[in-house]
């Protein structure tokens, strides 16, 4: 492998690590939560998938939700770049899962817990310099918490150092990891890292792989500078244009390259979110 392995932020390759490996999963949410083991028995992972929270959306937010044993809900997600009322946001869509849980006429001790955690590539909370924060209700005069459903945990990459030698910390690192020698370091930890280690170097060594991963991180730049040159114009119209443009030039990047590999349109359509008849516009266009 001459190339550097693919990164675990890549919403792609992030993806395959935690919603189709239950082990590699398991080893993560012990690390960070403080749920009983029995709790892990038995996960039930949705359907990881970009949630657009626009019309339009594609590249927006990639997160892997699940069921615990006793029905409590998480949600995991990564976020490589600022984005503007991340707070409001976050906030609102862990109060939502726990909405979403509450059947008419069940009884509220039956209610579960609502979790969610989001991993920034980027410093998020200025006022400490932990990278892991957890956020519950709690008296801030008498340091009483509240016995409530909502948690959300936020986990900072760039605040990691050497030094934290916890198992959330190797984690946090494995997330950091840019050579092969960084992850084959962090691989001798644990059998988990060992194995997410053994998923990120089989995508990075599969060509078709390799090719979505780069095509889903060229087309997340893309759109963020369109938008951000829709937003320093100060005009709707304009950043309404540059989420368009963006998400067509992505779209037509990944078509592009996944044609290349004779990949087929069925496939392409699940990848991009377009539908059969969508893809096979695209493709006449590229041939044109």
């Amino acid at each position: 492998m001459d190339k550097n392995p693919l990164s675990p932020r890549n919403d792609f390759v992030f993806k395959k690590l935690f919603g189709e490996n239950v082990a590699i999963l398991t080893d993560f949410l012990k690390a960070v939560l403080d749920l009983p083991d029995d709790e892990y028995l038995r996960l039930e992972v949705l359907d990881p998938s970009l949630r657009a929270e626009n019309a339009g959306d594609k590249y927006c937010v990639l997160d892997v939700k699940l069921h615990t044993r006793s029905g409590h809900v998480i949600d995991i997600e990564i976020q490589v770049e600022y984005q503007k009322f991340i707070w409001n946001r976050i906030q609102f869509y862990t109060a939502k899962m726990l909405v979403e849980q509450a059947k008419s006429g069940d009884d509220y001790g039956s209610l579960p817990r609502a979790i969610s955690i989001l991993i920034t590539d980027f410093i998020l909370i200025r006022e400490n310099g932990e990278f892991h924060n957890r956020f519950r209700l709690y008296d801030e005069r008498t340091k009483t918490r509240f016995p409530g459903s909502l948690e959300i945990n936020i986990l900072e990459i760039p605040k990691v150092r050497e030094i934290d030698a916890s198992r959330l910390g190797d984690w946090m690192r494995f997330f950091a990891a840019k050579t092969r020698g960084d992850f084959m370091k962090l691989a001798r930890k644990s059998p988990a890292l060992a194995e997410a280690w053994g998923v990120i170097k089989r995508l990075s060594e599969d060509e078709s792989a390799r090719m979505i991963a780069e095509a889903r991180e060229k087309g997340r730049r893309d759109f963020a500078a369109f938008r951000e040159t829709g937003r320093q114009e100060g005009l709707r119209e304009g950043e309404q244009k540059g989420r368009q443009e963006g998400l067509r030039e992505g779209k037509r990047e990944i078509v592009r390259n996944a044609l290349r590999e004779k990949l087929p349109l069925e496939t392409i359509g699940k990848l991009t979110g377009l539908s059969l008849e969508e893809v096979e516009q695209l493709a006449r266009g590229l041939a044109d």
